[in-house]
């Protein structure tokens, strides 16, 4: 979170946010702030996920339209977190910290827990569901209306305007091609089968793993996208995550078993044409060049942490170096999925 937010969020805020859903805060356990604060708080013997975002992240429209969008999953039985309502019948308070304000909302607590990546569980099993989930996801949002305050296009979003983070003497050729990434992505075909509510983040840190099924939280990221992109970005975050410091070839070979499985999953809930999934390096580029420049929003780049800097330098090396995050050969891999 960036400095200037930290002065502003108190213990007191944090009271006076919980107090809103009829929560108390004497046990409450912090469970994030790179984007938002996250706390899980209870009522009474009952944990809920409190959620502040500050007014400079989202506006109070585009915070509502990402919990209704949510509790209509749930409706329809996606395993998503309800979002319930405050004592006074709102969906999101406002709190107000000078001239600014924090959104507050309410979450039920998903069942389960995280799935770590050196987890037995972490197999084709498991990426067999993350694609069901995503593809039940996608069936659903297929017939969803956005109310009169939507969630703003993925063109919108200020990370994708590489020069306000970037460099531009240092950057210059990674700025050209998150450019030409950006207008080749824009020249595809919006459709409703193609184009759509998405998560836009569903990896192994926001889903729980509960008696055999997934269920999904942290929608922040929400946006209008290509369907594609909640397919290209679980692949991404499994590669990254667990043989970032491997060979390409490494990598790789985890990735077409990575998305044979999570492929099999996604076609008993939703079709995606092959095209799309052939176009699925354009959206993992995307990904690189949105983390290279989140990391360069949020973190003090005098004073990086080891790691930080290892991840920086790595997604750069790549970026310059034209090298993906995995190289697939995506007929192949649609053969193997038809054919089981």
């Amino acid at each position: 979170m960036e400095k200037w937010i930290q002065e502003l969020f108190t213990e007191d805020v944090l009271k006076d946010a919980a107090s809103r859903f009829g929560c108390d805060t004497n046990h409450a356990k912090k469970l994030g702030d790179f984007e938002n604060y996250v706390y899980e708080v209870r009522r009474g013997e009952i944990p809920y996920i409190l959620r502040l975002t500050h007014s400079s992240h989202r506006s109070k429209g585009e915070v509502e339209a990402e919990l209704q969008w949510i509790n209509y999953l749930h409706k329809h039985g996606v395993n998503v977190s309800l979002v319930n309502d405050s004592e006074a019948g709102n969906l999101v308070e406002v709190l107000e910290t000078g001239d600014t304000h924090f959104f507050v909302c309410l979450f039920d607590k998903a069942p389960g827990k995280p799935v770590k990546m050196d987890d037995p569980l972490f197999d084709d099993d498991l990426f067999y569901k993350w694609g069901k989930l995503t593809g039940h996801m996608h069936r659903v949002t297929k017939g969803y209306v956005q109310g009169e305050a939507g969630r703003d296009r993925w063109d919108q979003d200020d990370v994708l305007d590489y020069e306000k983070y970037l460099t531009s003497d240092k950057d210059k050729d990674i700025i050209s091609k998150g450019h030409q990434n950006k207008e080749t992505i824009r020249g595809f075909k919006e459709t409703r089968d193609s184009f759509g509510l998405i998560h836009s983040d569903i990896h192994p840190g926001n889903f729980f793993y509960h008696d055999g099924d997934l269920h999904v939280f942290d929608f922040d990221d929400s946006t209008q996208f290509f369907f594609v992109s909640d397919v290209a970005i679980p692949l991404y975050y499994s590669v990254w995550w667990k043989f970032r410091n491997e060979t390409l070839e490494t990598r790789s070979g985890f990735g077409e078993r990575f998305l044979i499985a999570f492929l099999q999953g996604y076609l008993t809930e939703s079709d995606i044409d092959d095209e799309w999934v052939k176009r699925i390096p354009h959206f993992l580029l995307l990904r690189d060049l949105t983390l290279y420049t989140v990391f360069h929003k949020k973190w003090d780049l005098e004073n990086l942490s080891d790691g930080e800097r290892s991840l920086l330098s790595q997604i750069r090396e790549r970026l310059q170096e034209d090298e993906p995050i995995v190289d697939l050969d995506y007929e192949k891999i649609l053969r193997e999925v038809r054919k089981r």
